[in-house]
């Protein structure tokens, strides 16, 4: 493909995406002011057309080729860093993918993959940021088992693009390894339980084996993925080690703190937030393991609520209206009991519930317990309740979630449990008002949920700070006239400060703002973030005439990686902070009332509406 020249109208035309028209409108503006500095070169530089490099990689084409070279596999257009990085001409020499099969969008990622000796260079940096968001996205257009196959293709092939000496042979293989690492350590646990993986690295070590006589340079690799193998079968040799499983409780909020004691394997290690209701109406909300057993559940109810264990029953309520007793050593999340829509706390007579959650005293001394406790304390057990799932959410996990969510709840659980805690958090803080009886607790209480709000920001922790403030401002809460009018002037005023945040108009621009000044660590409000993923989705096509649209790809995983970035600690401004036992034992079971109908109704019984 030789040198061509290429008109800037055809890229304002029919480019495949937004980004390579926005790329030619800044070059013709550039383009502009550098024949004003010239002074009556206009004509001329208007009339000259702009050479396009070529880009040595086959089956690439340019934009304009649309319709004259049908059968190519291969789009492009510069990349937007391009225009910034190329000082010497208006046309850079870098290119991004912009569309292909799967099959060769994987091929030209091994072709342009940087070994160790070109890391460090800028085409070493676009190779791996390329990389990263193929191994983010890969899901979107084949699957782990495909992927894997086609790994070990492209490392057994003997003849790859053509014919090859021992130095390209080995280098293809490096790359090969080198990518399998990468994604290796990316996806970590992400991968574990896959089986297709499993068996592709077992085949994997054992083809590179078996080339080491042949390319001897592949010693260090062979290294680096049998630490990754042999890390990968420690791992499943581990899934029932008692040393694992106390380990594992150290680096996460363990049922242990929570009052429930582990038996779970690895594979049981997956946590759920378990609503145990104690009327049709409210629940108590606890974080368990799924492998947790119904005397666990009973006794951390007992309790909590002051009864004796010996007095209560697990019923489990099927989505057919079928009611089932679970006995003690019984698994509540067991395969046989899938199809469970609610769990219910009763007394020995599966007809008697308990008091009604409304009008227990219990919950008017958890109110009034309320009072006692520090705000701040409050905020930072909240905020590491939510670190401790946050840091678990791995970046596709956002992919699988917009991509093929019905597919694949295994892929997105930290995920999922997340956005139930942030929607728990925001009906607890309704449920605790609505049932406050009396006006000038009422207001005491608002005034300590303000409080609570301003910390959790403080704390970056700007999931639990966006459900409280959506919790004060929900419609029955937010009716409460009397109860707001109450309310202090100075804490109006911060209430009205911490509001601006949520603002939703031109597109959350007070929060993205705010958000983007805080340091990581930091909690993100994922609802928006998800939003943010399902406006690319939706608006651009995953596919263009069977070719993968990698550049919307490649915008995915750019929005995906803030995951990442808010997660990272690179100062040092450790979000997890120590919190006290008796602040810690309040937040880790919230009582809640999910019934808009019974919230609305508290509400009118607090304050009626006016005749």
């Amino acid at each position: 493909m030789g040198s061509r020249p290429q008109p800037l109208s055809l890229w304002q035309g029919e480019g495949r995406l937004l980004h390579a028209a926005l790329v030619e409108q800044e070059e013709d503006e550039d383009d502009e002011e550098g024949s004003e500095e010239c002074g009556g070169s206009d004509t001329t530089s208007r009339a000259e057309p702009v050479t396009m490099p070529t880009f040595d990689v086959p089956y690439f084409r340019y934009i304009d080729d649309e319709g004259t070279e049908g059968e190519e596999e291969w789009s492009s257009s510069r990349s937007l860093s391009s225009i910034e990085e190329d000082s010497d001409s208006v046309v850079s020499d870098r290119y991004m993918v912009v569309s292909g099969t799967p099959e060769k969008v994987l091929e030209h990622l091994l072709y342009g993959l940087a070994l160790d000796d070109d890391q460090g260079t800028t085409q070493g940096k676009e190779s791996d940021t390329l990389v990263d968001d193929f191994l983010l996205t890969y899901p979107v257009f084949m699957s782990t088992s495909d992927l894997c196959q086609a790994l070990l293709g492209h490392y057994c092939t003997k003849n790859y693009r053509g014919k090859e000496d021992r130095k390209e042979a080995l280098e293809r293989k490096q790359k090969v390894l080198h990518l399998v690492s990468q994604w290796m350590c990316l996806c970590k646990d992400f991968l574990r339980e896959d089986e297709n993986v499993k068996l592709f690295m077992k085949t994997l070590c054992r083809y590179v084996l078996d080339d080491l006589y042949e390319h001897p340079a592949l010693e260090t690799d062979v290294r680096e993925l049998q630490k990754l193998y042999h890390l990968h079968r420690r791992h499943m040799a581990e899934e029932y080690s008692p040393q694992r499983k106390s380990k594992a409780l150290s680096h996460q909020v363990s049922l242990k703190e929570n009052g429930l004691q582990s038996r779970v394997t690895k594979r049981e290690s997956k946590e759920v937030l378990c609503h145990l209701y104690i009327t049709m109406d409210s629940y108590l909300s606890m974080k368990a393991h799924v492998g947790v057993l119904a005397q666990d559940l009973l006794h951390t109810v007992a309790e909590r609520m002051d009864v004796p264990e010996e007095e209560l029953i697990l019923v489990a309520v099927t989505y057919p209206g079928e009611r089932l007793l679970l006995q003690p050593h019984d698994r509540v999340f067991s395969e046989s009991s899938q199809q469970v829509g609610r769990l219910h706390i009763c007394r020995k007579d599966p007809g008697e519930v308990l008091y009604p959650f409304t009008d227990n005293s219990e919950l008017q001394q958890r109110t009034a317990r309320m009072f006692g406790l520090n705000t701040w304390d409050m905020a930072v057990a909240l905020t590491n309740f939510d670190w401790n799932i946050f840091d678990t959410i791995h970046e596709q996990e956002l992919v699988y979630f917009t991509f093929s969510r019905h597919a694949s709840s295994n892929h997105t659980a930290a995920l999922e449990l997340l956005l139930q805690r942030c929607n728990e958090v925001q009906l607890w803080v309704m449920t605790e008002v609505l049932l406050c009886p009396t006006l000038c607790k009422r207001v005491q209480l608002i005034k300590k949920f303000i409080k609570i709000a301003a910390h959790c920001k403080a704390q970056r922790n700007l999931s639990c700070f966006f459900a409280i403030i959506m919790g004060l401002n929900a419609a029955a809460v937010s009716r409460l006239s009397q109860t707001w009018e109450k309310i202090p002037g100075k804490f109006k005023k911060l209430f009205s400060e911490l509001e601006t945040v949520t603002d939703p108009s031109l597109n959350h621009k007070a929060y993205r703002d705010s958000f983007k000044k805080m340091k990581a660590p930091k909690i993100p409000f994922l609802p928006l973030l998800l939003k943010d993923i399902t406006f690319i989705h939706e608006g651009n096509k995953t596919f263009h005439d069977n070719l993968v649209n990698f550049e919307k790809l490649h915008m995915i995983a750019d929005t995906v990686r803030l995951i990442r970035q808010c997660q990272t600690d690179h100062m040092g401004n450790g979000i997890i902070q120590k919190s006290s036992p008796e602040v810690r034992s309040y937040i880790d079971y919230l009582h809640i009332i999910d019934s808009q109908q019974t919230l609305f109704d508290l509400s009118h019984r607090l304050e009626p509406r006016g005749i």
